[in-house]
């Protein structure tokens, strides 16, 4: 048994590491040269902005009468600007914003699994390729374009970490903060000959990191006050910060403006998804190379009817990607393209000759072409070749770069088919640089796939075998297919191993492609003495996956939980327990109405903890200090620390017997997960321990009817059941795990952080602990339920957690079309359930430990119970 469960561990976590070679490999190439035009640029400096978390609606947006809260950069876009709103792709946080906005190319996603607040690859940016930059901001942001970049000219100023407390006073000192350096930063200049020396020359950079608009939506939402204000001092800091930048450098009208975000903000305070109010951020661009307003009269291109509802239908707006903003602030003061950019240059952004801005567009052409040229080089060397068929683009292609680009400059005249073309050429390269990234994904996904059905059908062999009356065909005992089956598994492991040598492929590809062989080997020997009957057992076991549904809608949940409450009624264990089936049936309804409930996080109330227990008057009173902006109390933080520090030791002080020790469980989780509530679901695990009672009870009165003696201690129960049996165990568990799972929304609060659930804990922005903190939150309902397994558990249920199929589904169900928020959702769904099933077998250990094992100190305890 521990070599089964070993094995089926190391095939799961194969197969979860293979998503990280499939999906989540660097896109980056290295290698190329920057591109860089030969004409002069308009401007000699830039000055780049960020308003972190800084919502489009809620900048451009006017007041009742009329004005606007941000009156200086409104004007700005009224008069000497252009504006437009950046569209951010998920996921919307920080880190990817800042890199599309300066390096040009979305978040790379391999960088998940090697860090958060350094530069996890190594690629260019406006920043590296400037004379110098200068930046102020969060110690969160400035380091990784610092660390990233060739020698030692970006140079940052960051405040503590500490100050990124979210509540102990206005967040808004942080921006004040960057404002106030800057303006020393230039006096300091006047009087330092070798720093305005630096400062005079060409191609510089000073970047602005304003994290007081997120920090303070965060702590008291977007449509708060201090939201609304930090917008309003942000304003005023820019039209200072123009004046001081124009006042130095004598007006000589060489400085270009970027100001924009890197996301936007829910109305609940959070951001990582690809809601509209978090993908929509500002841009307004002024300055040296930039056009003034452009009033229009007809219709603008634009149905989403933001134009009418901010009144600025009659200024032109030029939307962009938020990597286009890269390429554009390089065309601006003369230094290449960072060379991973994707992002297309924004011509209507430019104020210059259409000789400038078609030499512009074909350095961005020529840009994003090397890397298409790299990627297929690389590609080409280590891949067989195949011939290409229905592949549009490689023709259109070709033909492209047959043409002679240099005629583009030899012409007497530019032409906007010149630039057109240009653009078709970005258009095709990055089509290709898709096709050559995902070029293995097709052949390693087959062989996950394989090796995923094998696993699954031999799993469903081995209870067959251990559980059912399965008898061999007595034809077939006379014979041992053994000897051929080994012959023809070594020749496909030869031939798989001589077609990756050939194409030079990584090791981990060996793993993928060679783990199949001895599952399938295990499978087709087994099913050769087994009797066809098994292919029922393994198609229910497939196919019955509503869990899956209840990936993409909660709602699935509470009509499961419907018809398991009148499961008593229908068993006939109505007639022998009638007040443990009505129970039941209570439980099922009440726990049903969690996930119709909003999730997690959306819609706060504290108020309604402090009726679900003592223990919510540290939140509340927390929640309490935390709006008067008094700061975390450190009593509360203290009583919260060793709440959540004594939640897995104080069990363990008390009696094995069944209900003391699974009521110690229930009320000490309950209590550390009353401190990470914000609402509602405060309540669920009251109510899942309520049900979970019932179901003990249930099992219990099933084994008694059976004739199996009940027992006192939590010791597992192991007898042998009939397939209806064991299928019915194997549905309950995975209900009550995906319910557990989603029943209040609690995975939101991971994927769209919000860090009220922590308050109580601490307020101080870490990313890490909070994230902790709220992943602790999402397993404690896990917790329960697996201590409820410990008490009524029997084999299957152990093959269950290591074979159900759910990952099957989800790896069919990956994508890598449409919008980006369905790419990563779909992505998500795989990496959850992959992770959910390597989790439960070692949270099993974990409760088995938790439930039977019993800590005594310093003296003998008292026997009135064993």
């Amino acid at each position: 048994m521990i070599t089964f469960f070993l094995v089926g561990l190391t095939v799961h976590v194969v197969f979860f590491l293979s998503i990280f070679d499939i999906y989540f490999t660097s896109p980056l190439v290295h290698g190329m040269t920057p591109q860089a035009t030969s004409l002069a640029p308009p401007a000699s400096r830039l000055v780049l902005v960020v308003a972190d978390g800084l919502r489009a609606d809620s900048l451009f947006t006017l007041l009742p009468n009329g004005s606007s809260r941000a009156p200086y950069l409104r004007s700005v876009l009224e008069e000497k600007g252009t504006w437009g709103v950046s569209h951010t792709r998920v996921p919307t946080e920080s880190r990817p914003g800042h890199v599309a906005l300066i390096a040009g190319f979305y978040e790379d996603v391999s960088a998940v699994a090697k860090g958060w607040k350094e530069n996890p690859v190594e690629f260019d940016s406006v920043f590296n390729e400037s004379r110098h930059t200068w930046s102020w901001g969060s110690p969160d942001i400035l380091p990784m374009f610092a660390k990233g970049a060739s020698g030692d000219h970006v140079y940052t100023y960051t405040y503590p970490a500490q100050e990124e407390d979210f509540a102990s006073t206005d967040a808004s000192r942080l921006d004040s903060w960057v404002f106030s350096q800057v303006k020393s930063f230039f006096q300091l200049a006047k009087s330092n000959s070798s720093l305005r020396a630096s400062l005079l020359e060409d191609k510089n950079v000073f970047f602005l990191h304003l994290l007081g608009i997120d920090t303070n939506g965060h702590a008291h939402r977007p449509m708060s006050q201090e939201y609304l204000d930090n917008i309003g001092l942000v304003d005023t800091g820019v039209a200072e910060l123009v004046s001081i930048v124009e006042d130095f450098f004598d007006y000589d009208g060489r400085t270009a403006y970027v100001f924009t975000s890197d996301h936007g903000m829910t109305n609940w305070g959070s951001h990582g998804a690809g809601h509209p109010s978090e993908t929509l951020t500002p841009l307004i661009v002024w300055g040296a190379g930039v056009h003034n307003a452009q009033r229009v009269t007809e219709p603008q291109p634009y149905n989403d009817g933001y134009l009418q509802d901010w009144n600025l239908e009659h200024l032109r707006r030029v939307d962009v990607g938020q990597a286009d903003i890269a390429p554009l602030m390089a065309s601006l003061i003369g230094v290449p393209i960072p060379v991973n950019s994707v992002g297309v240059l924004p011509l209507p952004y430019l104020n210059n000759t259409d000789l400038f801005k078609a030499e512009n567009m074909y350095t961005n052409a020529i840009q994003v072409l090397e890397q298409f040229k790299m990627k297929m080089t690389q590609k080409k060397e280590t891949t067989l070749s195949f011939p290409l068929t229905n592949s549009s683009f490689f023709a259109a292609l070709h033909s492209l770069l047959k043409l002679p680009f240099y005629l583009l400059n030899a012409l007497p005249f530019i032409s906007p088919y010149q630039i057109s073309l240009c653009q078709s050429l970005i258009s095709y390269s990055l089509e290709g640089l898709v096709y050559y990234h995902t070029y293995d994904r097709f052949f390693l996904g087959c062989s996950v796939v394989l090796g995923f059905v094998g696993w699954t059908s031999y799993v469903v062999l081995v209870i067959l075998k251990t559980h059912a009356s399965l008898n061999r065909h007595p034809s077939l005992l006379k014979q041992d297919p053994s000897h051929t089956l080994a012959k023809l598994c070594m020749c496909v492991t030869v031939v798989i191993t001589v077609f990756l040598l050939i194409q030079r492929s990584p090791v981990t590809y060996y793993i993928y492609c060679l783990l199949p062989v001895p599952i399938w080997y295990s499978v087709l020997k087994e099913v050769y003495h087994v009797q066809c009957e098994v292919s029922l057992l393994w198609m229910s076991v497939y196919l019955c996956c509503p869990q899956v549904v209840s990936f993409f809608h909660r709602a699935m949940l509470t009509v499961g939980l419907a018809i398991l409450s009148i499961w008593p009624f229908m068993s006939g264990l109505f007639g022998k327990a009638k007040f443990r089936s009505l129970s039941w049936f209570l439980g099922c309804l009440f726990l049903a109405l969690f996930p119709l409930m909003p999730v997690v996080g959306r819609e706060p109330n504290i108020h309604l903890m402090f009726h679900v227990a003592v223990c919510a008057y540290v939140p509340s009173l927390t929640h309490s200090s935390l709006q008067q902006k008094q700061g975390l109390p450190l009593l509360n933080q203290i009583i919260s620390w060793i709440t959540l520090g004594s939640s897995m030791l104080v069990p363990l002080l008390s009696s094995t017997r069944i209900f003391h020790r699974l009521l110690s469980i229930f009320l000490s989780l309950t209590a550390t997960y009353l401190l990470l509530s914000t609402g509602s679901e405060a309540l669920f695990p009251p109510v899942l321990s309520w049900l979970m009672f019932v179901w003990i009870n249930i099992e219990q009165e099933a084994m008694l009817a059976q004739g199996v003696s009940g027992r006192q201690e939590v010791e597992p129960l192991c007898i042998c059941l009939n397939i209806a049996a064991s299928l019915s165990l194997i549905n309950f568990q995975v209900f009550f795990i995906i319910t557990a799972f989603f029943g209040t929304g609690n995975i939101a609060s991971i994927n769209s952080f919000d860090p009220a659930s922590v308050y109580c804990f601490l307020t101080v922005f870490n990313p890490f602990i909070m994230g902790g903190l709220m992943m602790w939150k999402v397993i404690i309902p896990f917790i329960i339920v697996m201590c409820t397994f410990e008490t009524i558990q029997v084999t299957i249920i152990n093959f269950n957690s290591i074979s159900h199929s759910s990952p099957q589904h989800f790896f069919f169900l990956v994508q890598d079309y449409g919008s980006w928020l369905d790419i990563g959702t779909s992505i998500s769904h795989y990496v959850i359930v992959m992770s959910m099933t390597i989790f439960l077998m070692l949270l099993s250990v974990v409760t088995h430990i938790l439930t039977s094992q019993r800590l005594i100190l310093w003296r003998r305890p008292k026997l009135h119970f064993p």
